[in-house]
């Protein structure tokens, strides 16, 4: 497994990501269990970034990996914990009934899920903590003194981003007396949005890596608001099984290589619960991936020449 350092910090984390979205599943014991062989393979194949956020399996997510640093309480100085919060689903408790969907970050807020997180994970600090959605909402200047909070209390060592735009990272780094380590965002073969807002642009020039969720998107399930038509995902499907031919690989390994090729160092995100993938996932990281088919695919994707 390759590893990456996180910028201005002393984080090394492994260059694909384990996410943990997924790993409680309905939450039954036979879930469970497979949920904690997931994690245990994605350990021992080299994955030290575990990647949660609070709404993720209704927290049950968090409560699973907990039990697997339980019953192995040596991994915890081993691995890199992050966790996400700011996601508030329609609530039905009487202090808030009738509360549409919506992000949070207010300070309130934002400390009592950090509480929760910690809890369910049953350890003393995250390693990183993201804010999982912008809130419409949001005044920088409360959010950089609910960080400084967290982390001369000690709950949380580094921080960072998830679905920012440029502008909202600026202004948030702004107010900020510590630097945000990383922006998690959507990058697959169907949303190239980085690319063009300049999302990666500005992950280079302050030393922010990118993490990328649902990196197999279009190719191995659909991506989110699916724009693709058959004719797109036919010419994508031809050229990605001629370049996997070509590299002697599989055609969603292929992808993440596509993905890794940026110069932003984008980390991906592994979200299966599949031992196999979880490990074959790790060839794509061996692959000399040329710049002329990186363009191919995307000319595939686009069904054009770049201009």
């Amino acid at each position: 497994m390759k590893h990456i350092n996180f910028k201005q910090s002393d984080l090394s984390s492994s260059r694909l990501i384990y996410g943990c979205m997924r790993i409680a599943g309905e939450n039954t014991r036979e879930d469970r269990e497979r949920g904690k062989r997931a994690v245990r393979t994605a350990i021992d194949a080299g994955y030290n970034h575990f990647d949660h956020a609070d709404i993720y399996g209704g927290g049950y997510c968090e409560t699973l990996f907990a039990e697997v640093l339980n019953e192995s309480p040596q991994l915890r100085d081993q691995l890199i914990i992050t966790s996400k919060a700011s996601i508030r689903t329609p609530n039905v408790d009487a202090e808030n009934l009738g509360a549409p969907k919506r992000y949070d970050f207010s300070k309130e807020y934002l400390l009592s899920s950090v509480d929760g997180i910690l809890k369910r994970l049953n350890i003393e600090s995250l390693d990183m903590f993201l804010l999982h959605r912008p809130d419409y909402l949001f005044n920088a200047n409360e959010v950089a003194e609910t960080f400084e909070q967290l982390q001369s209390s000690g709950k949380v060592k580094y921080f960072g981003v998830s679905n920012f735009k440029p502008s909202q990272v600026s202004l948030l780094q702004s107010v900020l007396s510590m630097p945000l380590l990383v922006n998690q965002v959507e990058i697959n073969i169907h949303n190239i949005n980085t690319l063009l807002d300049g999302t990666l642009d500005q992950c280079q020039q302050l030393g922010i890596t990118p993490i990328a969720w649902c990196p197999l998107g279009g190719v191995v399930y659909p991506a989110w608001g699916n724009t693709f038509s058959t004719e797109d995902e036919q010419r994508i499907d031809i050229e990605l099984t001629q370049q996997a031919q070509k590299y002697g690989c599989e055609k969603w390994q292929l992808i993440l290589a596509w993905i890794l090729k940026h110069p932003a160092e984008i980390c991906p995100i592994i979200g299966t619960t599949t031992p196999e993938r979880i490990i074959k996932a790790k060839a794509a990281l061996e692959l000399n991936y040329s710049r002329e088919d990186w363009y191919r695919l995307l000319e595939a994707r686009n069904g054009q020449e770049v201009p």
